[in-house]
């Protein structure tokens, strides 16, 4: 173990023996990361930001009562502090009978080979990007700006230490790159941007940046609104993925115990179409949304949500597995400044039956763009009604850029509106989600 991590450990062993002499339990939580942000303007470097940071965040539970502080400084006092908050934060709460550190005595660590390499980049490699993404898109045609561009290198360290001898460390790394342009032409102008995310900067690639974005812009440049009326639609990887993650409530074992999840008594139950099958696949290590615990120190797994149309599980920590008697399905999640939730960690659906020539048969609307995700929607009634843009298409043929739009409809149902699954996943631009293509029918568009 290196020097870094027996200090850690050291903090940490501090931090629980005063807790356990306090006659309470926990858990403590210590996140740390490192980043290197660049950014370039006019030809030039506008941003060189390296920046570090670590916060520590515990929580207690005394006789039921449940507490937690943080603190961002490492000194025995400051540390010292933090438990003293904590147990003075329990002390005025009410009880909670269902939350409780788990006897879990894991060590967990991952594998740094796979999820944080290292790797002989030069800080002139990264800077050399940063200023190619931006020059090279202003040299293209009609476009009059790249406001936000940049490169960035991010490592960042979960520790999870319990006062009943759990160890559980992840550290990741992820390179980025990103750019968005602003382009016009007369009157009209658009602005678009696409990123990329690799665990190597080497994975990166400035010409894919580069054009992607340029093609996002020219392709909305000249769009304009549509007739009024209900079409088929299908969500580009990035939008689909943002869709089900506003509704991702209807998953939740705390909305459900809050009373707040309209699917709360529909476990075994068929509540989509039945060619739909969601897992949370958090071992996937392709993804940036690996977990190999959850916040409590759990053990991931890939978990089924619904399969063949049924609702198989709600997701769960272990304070809402022991409301309603089951088991953690490991989806704790909780930051050093937040009290205990539930999350789920990496979504994937199955793919389904459809090629990709059967996938774009006929006219339907393909989404690029969404806005409003949040303000515009109730996960608790699945209303929703977003700004959107994309392009309006006929058996795979682009026929009109869309812009000025409105998609709306009722998500719970429009999950019962499907007309077609593609038989290739993707993943969306972060690496959060693996999804199919999906081709929903009868969508409300307002033009």
């Amino acid at each position: 173990m290196s020097t870094f991590n027996m200090n850690t450990a050291q903090m940490a062993e501090q931090v629980l023996e005063q807790v356990k002499n306090a006659g309470a339990t926990g858990d403590l939580i210590i996140d740390e990361g490192e980043t290197l942000s660049l950014k370039a303007r006019d030809g030039e470097l506008e941003e060189y930001k390296v920046s570090s940071s670590r916060i520590f965040g515990l929580r207690v539970i005394k006789n039921g009562h449940v507490g937690t502080s943080y603190s961002e400084a490492a000194d025995a006092n400051a540390l010292s502090s933090m438990v003293g908050q904590a147990l003075n934060n329990a002390s005025f709460v009410k009880v909670e009978s269902h939350e409780n550190i788990l006897l879990n005595s894991d060590y967990l660590i991952t594998d740094d080979d796979l999820l944080c390499p290292k790797e002989h980049v030069s800080i002139e490699q990264k800077i050399e990007m940063a200023l190619e993404i931006e020059s090279k898109l202003l040299t293209k045609d009609k476009v009059k700006n790249v406001p936000y561009n940049g490169v960035q290198d991010i490592t960042s360290q979960r520790h999870i230490f319990s006062s009943a001898g759990l160890s559980a460390l992840s550290r990741s790394r992820m390179c980025a790159s990103y750019a968005y342009a602003l382009v016009e032409d007369g009157e009209s102008n658009a602005m678009q941007g696409t990123s990329q995310v690799s665990r190597l900067f080497s994975g990166l690639n400035a010409t894919t940046v580069i054009d992607k974005t340029y093609e996002k812009c020219i392709g909305l440049l000249d769009g304009k609104p549509i007739p009024s009326k209900h079409y088929d639609v299908i969500f580009n990887s990035d939008c689909q993925t943002s869709v089900f993650g506003v509704f991702s409530m209807m998953f939740s074992g705390k909305a459900a115990k809050d009373g707040i999840n309209p699917m709360r008594d529909k476990v075994g139950s068929v509540i989509t179409d039945s060619r739909l099958t969601i897992y949370d696949h958090p071992l996937n290590v392709d993804g940036f949304g690996y977990h190999l615990f959850d916040a409590e120190g759990s053990a991931t797994e890939k978990s089924e949500l619904i399969v063949d149309g049924c609702l198989q599980t709600l997701i769960h920590n272990s304070a809402t597995a022991s409301y309603f008697d089951t088991k953690t399905t490991g989806h704790a999640s909780r930051g050093p400044k937040s009290t205990l939730g539930v999350n789920l960690h990496q979504v994937e659906i199955a793919k389904g039956s459809d090629d990709l020539s059967t996938l774009h048969s006929g006219e339907y609307l393909e989404v690029t763009d969404l806005s409003g995700l949040h303000s515009g929607a109730n996960a608790i009634s699945g209303n929703f009604s977003f700004g959107a843009s994309g392009s309006l298409c006929k058996n795979g043929e682009r026929i009109q850029a869309v812009r000025g739009i409105t998609v709306a409809g009722n998500f719970y149902k429009m999950l019962n509106k499907i007309s077609m699954i593609g038989n290739q996943q993707h993943w969306d631009e972060g690496r959060s989600a693996l999804m199919p293509n999906i081709r929903f029918s009868d969508v409300a568009i307002s033009g």
